[in-house]
């Protein structure tokens, strides 16, 4: 892509200025005031080492770089020596809501990550873009009628006006929403909806997921005409998962599964994908787990996943006939790995709220009764619980209230799936010390091994011994974050016009 092209993106140059018409007087103040006493500049190159952070952690200390080979102390880094006088380190949070630079960066490395399961690369063999490969949507089950948006304009829930809940209200709206309507995802009635139930299936979704995993490697080997153990030396089944919070406040598992060879990734599959297909689909049907009761008032639950099961073929279109690339899957499954359970946080639509609460209540009652107040311990972030109620399969529910009762892990794969995150985020910073390297010799960059020096597994040649201490979290003034979501703001229009640059017709993709 050419400069003139790419001086076509109307957010750079003078002319176009950050978009701060939406904050406060007093936030306008703190800007003005870094103007004034001449502090703007070190901010900006604060802001550009933080990757424009919203709430970054600040650290007050130094560290040393030594060469394991030599024990020479090649390196020395001091906070002080910063501009601002502190070390502004990204917090790293995955959520778009909390904060949308460090939200991108983990939707990037989500999308290598899975866009290298699908094509190969990065120390995954290009042949693996040969195996069947399925797009596979398990949905949490229905726990009572929910405000909803309905293809095709059609009406939230149209029923005949004289349907109607033991509770006395209709269970019918004929209104028309839209995405987002706050009503979306709340109960027609909250008392016939069953929300005890819901939080149950929310907090063993993970072990659902677990034993579905499992149902799916035994179908393949009834499949294929084997036992349960001997499938790893004819097939291995690989996936890469994310879970996605539905406006209703459940999860549903998106994943890319993907079956390979004995040998691994790239080795020819001894099945297609209309066999793989069926086999996901029996294994979704017939996955069950059994949830004990909270307490004595409660009874014991048999869960399973929703009867919406979706299995798209990504190679060959799905079952419909609607196609799907590759690149579109891993654009979906990076898009859900940063979605929250509410688009503000700090401001939760009523039915939410209502989920986390009950989430707080259920926990109190697992625990009710002990010696030892327990129960009045699980809202804090790292209750101490006493032995006994350690056990309870519910004890730590209260904790994890926030996320609505799931407390598994948004984004995971099996082991041989492709690359790691931590294997990304390693390459991330060897590339910006071999860049770093290069400037400070004037030499160029040697492109040739470049992939292969970058995603090199061997220890690395220097150990960072340091000592920090917690300073705080945020910006030290209101203008600074406020400059901070800006540039994040304008970092994405900019990537998302890039991508729409490349997608054009004669664009050049070398």
């Amino acid at each position: 892509m050419t400069t003139a092209t790419l001086d076509r993106f109307r957010g750079h140059g003078p002319d176009a200025p950050l978009d701060l018409s939406s904050v406060s007087p007093t936030v306008a103040k703190s800007i003005v005031g870094r103007l004034a006493d001449g502090t703007m500049p070190a901010l900006a190159e604060t802001l550009t080492k933080a990757d424009n952070c919203a709430h970054p952690v600040r650290l007050a200390g130094a560290s040393q770089t030594v060469d394991l080979r030599t024990g020479e102390i090649v390196g020395t880094f001091r906070s002080i020596d910063e501009p601002m006088g502190l070390l502004f380190k990204p917090c790293g949070n995955r959520r778009e809501a909390v904060c949308r630079s460090c939200s991108r960066l983990y939707a990037r490395d989500t999308f290598e990550l899975i866009s290298t399961g699908l094509n190969g690369g990065k120390g995954v063999p290009a042949t693996v873009n040969a195996n069947p490969l399925l797009f596979v949507t398990l949905t949490a089950p229905s726990f009572g009628p929910v405000h909803g948006v309905r293809d095709g304009n059609q009406p939230c829930y149209p029923r005949t006006r004289l349907a109607m809940c033991p509770h006395g209200r209709r269970l019918t709206c004929w209104a028309h929403h839209g995405s987002a309507d706050p009503r979306v995802g709340a109960p027609l009635c909250r008392e016939c909806y069953d929300i005890e139930s819901a939080i149950v299936w929310q907090w063993h979704a993970p072990e659902l997921w677990r034993r579905f995993t499992i149902a799916l490697r035994r179908q393949l080997a009834v499949e294929l005409g084997l036992r349960d153990r001997d499938l790893k030396h004819h097939a291995r089944l690989e996936y890469a998962k994310v879970a996605e919070f539905q406006a209703r406040g459940l999860v549903h598992f998106h994943a890319l599964v993907r079956i390979d060879g004995p040998d691994g990734a790239g080795s020819p599959a001894p099945i297609g994908a209309a066999t793989l297909e069926e086999a996901v689909r029996r294994a979704a049907d017939t996955v069950r787990c059994t949830a004990l009761p909270i307490d004595e008032r409660d009874v014991e639950r048999t869960l399973r996943f929703g009867a919406q099961t979706h299995v798209r073929i990504v190679r060959a279109g799905s079952v419909a006939g609607d196609e799907i690339t590759a690149e579109q899957v891993a654009g979906y499954l990076a898009k859900y790995s940063t979605k929250s359970a509410s688009a503000d946080p700090l401001h939760p639509l009523p039915h939410l709220a209502l989920f986390a609460e009950s989430c707080r209540a259920l926990s109190a009652r697992a625990l009710a009764g002990c010696p030892f107040g327990c129960d009045e311990r699980t809202g804090s972030r790292r209750p101490r619980l006493c032995g006994d109620c350690a056990q309870n399969p519910y004890a730590l529910l209260g904790r994890w209230a926030s996320m609505l009762g799931f407390r598994g892990h948004f984004s995971t794969k099996s082991r041989r799936y492709s690359v790691t995150l931590g294997a990304l985020r390693r390459a991330r910073r060897r590339f910006q010390s071999l860049t770093s390297g290069a400037g400070n010799r004037a030499a160029p960059l040697d492109l040739r091994e470049l992939e292969e020096q970058l995603m090199a597994d061997d220890d690395e040649a220097t150990l960072v011994i340091g000592s920090w201490t917690y300073d705080g979290s945020g910006w030290p003034r209101a203008g600074d974050k406020a400059l901070a979501d800006a540039a994040a703001s304008r970092a994405r229009e900019y990537a998302k016009w890039r991508a729409e640059q490349r997608h054009a017709p004669g664009h050049d993709n070398r």
